[in-house]
This record gives structure tokens, C-alpha cells and sequence, in this order.
């Protein structure tokens, strides 16, 4: 299974890492066009990010379930999953977009009081919210490739969506030649744009043809019910970042943005563990489908393995380069000063959130979406933002400390699911062949499941 995951996640990690980089010179080019656009892309990453998780939420339902189909050897039912995949990436498309150009300037205003950071906020939230059908397109069709091993081409559309990106930021936001200066609303041109890219790279091998409209009645609720849990959780995600940057604004905008600012290297460190999950989905659906239990211990075990190793340099680097990381985005000293003593803190949280990570992924692989949901709500509804309004009553100092605080709790009870479900296990071949239900002989489930 190690080499398994290691055939797998390097294309997985370079499109990421390409992705990650991108956000990061988007920051990096507004930064220096504007600090107002700073802190406003800062206010709407939750947005993104809960569009996000409705395309690869989606994605990951139709990859499960193609992958569970394939293992319990249903070639067709896998093909017809896959065909679903374009009307429900148009479907969420055009939802997302009509709610987000109604909201923005409500959304905007609710985020911040300064008229210049709102208008910000507006002018990139609806472009990248509008025009974002590439993103959807793009993240379902990555998925069905990558259900069936293909890994290199979703990298390839990655890479190079992500350099499109990158090259358009200067050109659009600046105005280079005879391109206007357009400001932040260029930096969000050049996003959607490179999102086309990619979607048009995976397009030709991910597009799957539409099975018959009565198909979708079968398919749809089980490809949600598997991909819940994905859903869940990153729009959990999406709320607790909106909620707690809500926190922050009551210290001060500089606050909002090193809160911001963490986001968008916690995204580059963490390309590892987002790795791991995406990886480690369809492999274990398809040995849960196909009964092979050991294997799926293997692969959580193997995937925690690499992500803490990974993970340390991120540690590291929080520990140590906080100054060197925040003014890669801004030189306003406030907000250095405000980040560098958040990073630090933040940063001994890395290394227990791996578990807090992998195991609502792990459930949700092999069908147990109300212990993966029940992991995600723990973690992002009931310990972030509650306990981050509790201490940021003792200064903005102790609000830091929310981050270390949730990932020493939530790893402790995604353990204990674990050994439930451990107990629950069918009995192993051999007691199956002779007709008992239960393991008979002494250390039998010990010795097969190991």
C-alpha cells in the first residue's frame, strides 16, 4: 500500500503545490497593487472555498462510488456514475453563481467597515463567483480521471492553469503593453481564466456521455450520500475561517489580514495532506468494496506515516521564518508583528491536525459518512469558533491558542471511531469459509487484519 501511495500522490502533489503557488503570487501581485485588496481577498476566500467544496465535494462523491463500482466488478454502473458528472458540475454552477452576485455586497458589508476594502471585495467576489463554471467542469472531470488511476493529465491541467494564472496576475493588474490597468478586478480575471485552462485539458479524457435521465434518480442521492461527508466538511471549513476572521475584525483590519495571510500558507503546507486525501479515497473504497479490510488499515496507517513527515516542515517553518513568510505578502509592520506571534502558535498545530484530517476522509471512504460528518462538525462548528470567541475575551494574544487547542481534541475522537470500527469487522476468511460469522480461533483477527 506504501507504494501504492507513493506512485499516486506525487502528480496529486505537484498539481496542488502548482495550485497552492498560485494563490500565493495572486496575494503576492495584489499585495503590492493595494493593501485594501489584501484584506479583501482575505474576506472572500470562505467563498471560495465553499465553491470549492460543492465541485470536488461532488467530484469525490462520483470518484467513491465509480471506484466501489469498479471493485465489486460493475463496470457499466461506474461508466454511467461518470456520466452524471457534467449536468450536476452545470447544475452547481449556475446556483452558485446567482446566490453569490446577490449576496456580495451584503456579505461585503458585513465583513468589513471600510467603503474601499467592501468595494474590493465586490468587484473580485463576483467575477470569480460568476465566471467560476470552469472551476466546477474542471474538478469533476479531474475526479473521474483520477477514479481510474490517471493522475498525470489532472497534473498537467493543474500546472498549467495554474501558469496561466501566474503570467496573467502582473499583466491585468498592472496593465503591461496595451492591457489596461485593472486592478484587483484583473487579479480575479486571471483566476477564472486559468480555471477555463484546466477544465479544458481534462475535458477531452474526463467527459463522460449522460446516461438516461432516469439513471440520475440512482445515482445523484448516493453519489451526494458518499460525497457528503467531503461537502461537509469543506464547507464547515468555509464557515469556521468566516467566523473567525468575524473575530479578528474586533481587533483590528491588520488582524483579518495575518489571519488571511496564514490561510494562504497553510494551503501551500498542507499540499501533503491534501495529497494523502485525495489519494487515499478511492483506494480505500475500492478495498472496502472488494472486502480487503487489512489494506484499508494499511493505507490510513501509511497515509498518517507520510503526512506527519511532510507535515514537520511546515512546523519548522511556522517556528522558525514566520517574519520571512508574512512579508513575502506585506510590509505593513502591524501586521507582521500581529501574524509572526500567530504563526508560531499555529504552527505546533500541524502535526496532530493530520489525524484530524485523514480520519473524516477515511470514514467517508468506506461508508461511514455520519462518523466522518460527526468528526467534521466537532472540529469546525463546535471547537473552532466557539472556543476562538472564548479566548479572544482574554486578549488577542490567547486567540492563537484556538488552533493547537481543537487538533489536540478532535484526533482523540476520530481514534476512537477507529477502534470502534476495528471491533465491528467481519470475521476473516477462513472462520467465513466454515460458516461462522465470528473469528474462532485465537489472535484470528489480530493476525489477518495485520
Amino acid at each position: 500500500m506504501f507504494r501504492i501511495l507513493l506512485r499516486l500522490a506525487p502528480p496529486v502533489m505537484l498539481a496542488q503545490l502548482i495550485q497552492a503557488l498560485y494563490h500565493i503570487v495572486d496575494s503576492y501581485f495584489v499585495g503590492r497593487y493595494s493593501d485594501t485588496g489584501l484584506t479583501a481577498l482575505s474576506i472572500i476566500y470562505p467563498l471560495q472555498l465553499l465553491m470549492i467544496a460543492l465541485a470536488v465535494g461532488t467530484g469525490v462523491g462520483i470518484n467513491t462510488l465509480m471506484a466501489h463500482f469498479m471493485g465489486v466488478g460493475e463496470p457499466e454502473k461506474s461508466r454511467e456514475t461518470a456520466g452524471t458528472g457534467a449536468l450536476l458540475a452545470f447544475v452547481m454552477w449556475v446556483l452558485f453563481a446567482g446566490v453569490c452576485w446577490c449576496i456580495m455586497p451584503g456579505y461585503a458589508r458585513m465583513s468589513t467597515d471600510s467603503p474601499a476594502v467592501a468595494q474590493d471585495v465586490v468587484t473580485y467576489g463576483r467575477i470569480v463567483c460568476v465566471c467560476s463554471f470552469g472551476l466546477f467542469f474542471e474538478s469533476i472531470w479531474t475526479k473521474v480521471l483520477q477514479a481510474g488511476g490517471a493522475m498525470k493529465l489532472p497534473m498537467a491541467a493543474q500546472i498549467v492553469g495554474a501558469l496561466v494564472n501566474i503570467v496573467l496576475d502582473p499583466i491585468l493588474i498592472f496593465g503591461i503593453g496595451p492591457v489596461p490597468e485593472l486592478g484587483i478586478a484583473g487579479a480575479a480575471i486571471a483566476t477564472v481564466l486559468g480555471q477555463c485552462a484546466a477544465a479544458c485539458i481534462v475535458m477531452p479524457r474526463g467527459f463522460r456521455k449522460s446516461p438516461p435521465l432516469s439513471a440520475y434518480r440512482r445515482y445523484v442521492p448516493r453519489i451526494y450520500q458518499v460525497g457528503f461527508p467531503n461537502i461537509l466538511m469543506q464547507t464547515a471549513y468555509t464557515f469556521y475561517i468566516l467566523g473567525l476572521n468575524l473575530i479578528p475584525k474586533g481587533f483590528s483590519d491588520q488582524a483579518v489580514t495575518a489571519l488571511g495571510l496564514y490561510y494562504k500558507w497553510q494551503t501551500f503546507f498542507f499540499i501533503p495532506l491534501g495529497a494523502m486525501q485525495t489519494c487515499i479515497v478511492p483506494v480505500l473504497s475500492y478495498n472496502f468494496g472488494a472486502g480487503l479490510y487489512a489494506r484499508c488499515r494499511r493505507t490510513l496507517r501509511d497515509a498518517v506515516l507520510m503526512g506527519l513527515a511532510l507535515m514537520a516542515l511546515g512546523t519548522i517553518s511556522f517556528a522558525l521564518f514566520p517574519e520571512q513568510l508574512l512579508a513575502v505578502f506585506t510590509q505593513d509592520l502591524q501586521v507582521i508583528r500581529i501574524g509572526s506571534y500567530g504563526f508560531r502558535v499555529i504552527g505546533v498545530s500541524f502535526l496532530p491536525m493530520v489525524l484530524s484530517l485523514i480520519f473524516p476522509v477515511f470514514f467517508q471512504a468506506i461508508g461511514a459518512p455520519v462518523r466522518s460528518s460527526l468528526l467534521t462538525v466537532l472540529r469546525t462548528v463546535v471547537l473552532f469558533v466557539p472556543l476562538g470567541w472564548l479566548l479572544s475575551r482574554f486578549g488577542p494574544h490567547a486567540f492563537w491558542f484556538t488552533f493547537p487547542l481543537t487538533e489536540l481534541v478532535t484526533p482523540d475522537v476520530g481514534m476512537l471511531f477507529y477502534r470502534q470500527w476495528r471491533r465491528k469487522l467481519p470475521a476473516c476468511l477462513f472462520c467465513l469459509q466454515i460458516g461462522s460469522k465470528r473469528c474462532i480461533i485465537s489472535r484470528c483477527v489480530s493476525v489477518w487484519y495485520t
